[in-house]
């Protein structure tokens, strides 16, 4: 089975991830993926230097810095970078869930949704938790402020949004316990 686990920014998703990791379950990170494979794939390379200019990749590496101030603010651009992007990260992940051996295995994505790949997975978890918790951890993990955090939330669909498209639901509000959620649902998959 593959299953999706999704979340917004600050939810603390990567965290469930390890929990399911120490049970191990075998995770994919489409994000670090996606780093990955936007320095090494030469079709995205190829595509985002057509798209952006040779002055996208310093010494072969991405410029990340570059990139994100051509996308910062402009819709367009950004889709333009997802629609490069996501396809090949999607069939990356694809060709590592066929190799998993386990009775599941999980996609960790910040953009399962959005990307559309969550159709191609027999269940997704959201990771859920207060706004006002998200912003905070997010301004303590990247030493940002509210307003950038802010900015980066609005991008993203909604958790009530993401609640119509998730199967199930993992809280992360920092009261309720995690261990029994995360233990519940593996027990679910493994069946």
């Amino acid at each position: 089975m593959k299953i999706g686990i999704t979340g917004g920014i600050g939810s603390g998703k990567t965290f469930i991830c390890q929990l399911f990791k120490a049970m191990t379950v075998p995770v994919y990170n489409a994000d670090d993926e996606a780093k990955e494979l936007m320095n090494s794939d030469l079709r995205i390379k190829a595509r985002l230097i057509a798209e952006f200019g040779e002055e996208t990749y310093k010494d072969g590496k991405l410029d990340r810095a570059f990139l994100a101030e051509q996308i910062f603010s402009d819709k367009a651009k950004l889709e333009l970078v997802n629609s490069i992007v996501h396809p090949v990260v999607i069939q990356a992940a694809k060709d590592w869930a066929e190799q998993q051996k386990s009775r599941y295995s999980l996609k960790e994505a910040a953009l399962l949704f959005e990307s559309g790949s969550y159709k191609d997975l027999d269940y997704t978890i959201l990771v859920t938790a207060p706004l006002p918790i998200r912003v905070k951890r997010v301004m303590e993990r990247d030493a940002v402020t509210e307003e950038q955090v802010m900015e980066r939330i609005n991008k993203q669909l909604s958790d009530e949004e993401k609640l119509k498209l998730a199967d199930f639901v993992i809280i992360n509000d920092g009261t309720t316990p995690l261990l029994p959620q995360v233990w519940t649902l593996h027990q679910k998959f493994l069946k």
